[in-house]
């Protein structure tokens, strides 16, 4: 039984909201296998383990599937969750700025939420961090009118030493698949990515970018989710290529170290910043250790580091301080 059957009497009884929640809930989970099956055969022998959990009351739940200590993956997690309930009166005020039909009467509302949600930490400085996210929203009243629905997501690169032809591949793969839809919508969400994914306090960028967008819901579901469909099929094309070609080059302990300030500057974003962190932590029943898997198992803070400007790190840091056109 999928988890929209055992939603409460309350649920919308909108055949194409239910139409809507079957297909994305299927797609997370085959995406979750897929993804988790190929990067366990590109590290070589460390498997992902599932690890289930449960909101309680027939609220709904996910599945956390996590890798650590490989021979190419130090930490990571696919994670996969569908939850529905009680919406807290504090959460509809947050979002409302972004969706004016969420009803703040003080009693909060009806939701249901589902998506995959990745973040993966090589050992190797010379490959990327890299991270990817797709959900789907949607809230309804105590009658069971729905009241907003919209999809987010996205995914993204952070690179600790720069390759320019790997962030090429990376943007070009996410472009040619936003492209079959729309040739507007790649440099809207490149430069989307670039803006959300920004350390504020620091004035720079997690890391060269991708695609992300939220709140999308000006056109028909179906069209949408085929879209979130053909961005998710153009993950591993981008990430796999990369973590082969870096995964045995060997590095120094100067540059381990460099790797560790920049997951530094990566547990402050995630923390500070993130919109789904913060919603997830906001949620009632929610499980903290799926919400917070996205952090490295190792960081550092070194304080007032600054990189030489004419050193491989500098480079870096000027790209992340000035984020450019990658295809």
């Amino acid at each position: 039984m999928t988890a929209f059957e055992q939603i409460d009497k309350n649920s919308p009884k909108d055949p194409a909201h239910l139409t809507i929640r079957t297909k994305m809930e299927a797609l997370i989970k085959q995406k979750q296998l897929e993804i988790t099956s190929k990067l366990q055969e590109v590290d070589g022998g460390t498997t992902f383990k599932r690890d289930s959990w449960s909101r309680g009351e027939g609220m709904g739940g996910g599945s956390s599937m996590v890798i650590s200590n490989g021979n190419v993956f130090e930490k990571g997690g696919v994670n996969i969750s569908v939850v529905y309930g009680d919406l807290s009166p504090t959460a509809i005020q947050a979002m409302k700025h972004d969706h004016k039909n969420l009803e703040a009467n003080g009693a909060g509302c009806k939701f249901f939420a589902c998506g995959l949600s990745m973040v993966i930490h090589p050992k190797s400085p010379h490959v990327p961090i890299t991270h990817l996210n797709y959900r789907y929203f949607e809230t309804w009243d105590s009658k069971g009118n729905p009241q907003t629905w919209w999809f987010g997501g996205g995914a993204d690169l952070t690179p600790i030493y720069l390759y320019e032809e790997d962030c090429k591949l990376f943007h070009q793969n996410h472009k040619n698949a936003l492209d079959k839809h729309d040739v507007t919508l790649y440099p809207k969400y490149k430069k989307w990515c670039d803006e959300y994914f920004t350390i504020k306090h620091r004035n720079e960028n997690r890391g060269v970018g991708g695609i992300f967008f939220d709140d999308f819901d000006d056109r028909d579901p179906l069209e949408i989710l085929k879209i979130v469909e053909d961005a998710f099929d153009a993950f591993l094309p981008s990430y796999v290529p990369i973590v082969l070609k870096r995964r045995d080059l060997p590095f120094t302990e100067e540059e381990k170290k460099w790797q560790l300030i920049r997951r530094g500057r990566y547990v402050e974003f995630n923390l500070i910043y993130d919109r789904g962190t913060q919603f997830g932590l906001r949620t009632p029943g929610s499980r903290v250790e799926s919400i917070l898997m996205s952090l490295p198992e190792y960081a550092s803070w070194v304080y007032n580091y600054e990189p030489a400007p004419d050193t491989r790190e500098g480079k870096l840091q000027k790209i992340l301080r000035n984020p450019i056109e990658w295809v």
